[in-house]
């Protein structure tokens, strides 16, 4: 893995709170964490949301496929029943 030194910029509040919890010489390791955990929250939250819409988008059609399989196994049932 390649490591590139950057500069950032944290609000005084932010920056007391990383050091309540990180050493720091891990300060670096605990934004990478940090970031990667964010990216995959931000990554999950917006499956969900697409997923979500799909299903939207797709109940009617879903509704009446099985609207028209219970017409058919309720046939299948009548026929099996006599």
């Amino acid at each position: 893995m390649t490591y590139h030194r950057i500069d950032i910029t944290l609000p005084t509040e932010t920056l007391q709170e990383l050091d309540r919890f990180v050493p720091k010489g891990d300060r670096s390791r605990f934004i990478h964490a940090a970031i990667c955990a964010y990216i995959t929250q931000i990554q999950k939250e917006k499956l969900r949301q697409q997923l979500k819409e799909g299903a939207i988008s797709r109940a009617g059609r879903d509704r009446q496929l099985a609207d028209d399989w219970f017409a058919v196994e309720e046939e299948v049932w009548r026929q099996n029943a006599n």
